[in-house]
Parts: structure tokens; sequence; C-alpha cells
């Protein structure tokens, strides 16, 4: 698998490390996002940033002009500054970790 490594004194088992340091965490919940969905409907913005980690299936984060697709075993770190939102990018369930950091 692409980027997992076995850890020292492991056996049978592989980590791939999602992210490091990226602030104070404020909270974290997990999401299903069926075929079609995500949101907000509107790009919004705020003050705190989210760490997205998609674990399984594939989202589409839209960026103030930018799209970033993330897959399954990835993460991705939105500055809640930047107009976003967050949908599912395939025809089945998409199953995600959002965590909320404060800014840095």
């Amino acid at each position: 698998m692409k980027e997992f490594i076995t850890p020292p004194d492991h056996i049978h088992f592989l980590a791939k490390k999602l992210f490091a340091d990226c602030g104070e965490i404020i909270d974290g919940s997990i999401a299903y996002l069926e075929k079609g969905g995500g949101g907000p409907a509107s790009l919004h913005t705020h003050e705190h940033n989210h760490l997205f980690i998609v674990v399984s299936g594939q989202a589409r984060v839209e960026l103030d002009g930018e799209v970033r697709i993330v897959d399954a075993n990835e993460s991705f770190l939105v500055n809640g500054h930047i107009p976003h939102s967050v949908w599912n990018n395939i025809d089945g369930t998409t199953v995600m970790i959002g965590i909320s950091v404060k800014a840095k």
C-alpha cells in the first residue's frame, strides 16, 4: 500500500501518517456523505481550519476557484479563511473524519 510503513517492533501492522501539528484541536466528527452529498451548498468561511481525513471513498474539496480531490487514506487541511465546501466525489458513500483546529 502506497506510503504505508510497518513501524519498528510491530507485526502485521501498516501505518501512514495523515497529519502532524496543524494547530490546537477544537473538535472532531465522523461524516457519511451519500451520493451527491456534502456542503454547505454555498462556499463558506470561518475562523478555524478543517482537517479532513477520508476513511473510505473520495471527497472533493471546493476552494475559492480550486478543487482538491482527497482519496481514502489521505488528508487535507483547509484554511478556514478561504471560501470552501466539501462533497462526496463517488457514486457510493464517502466516510470522512473532520477535525476543527484553531488557526495558527
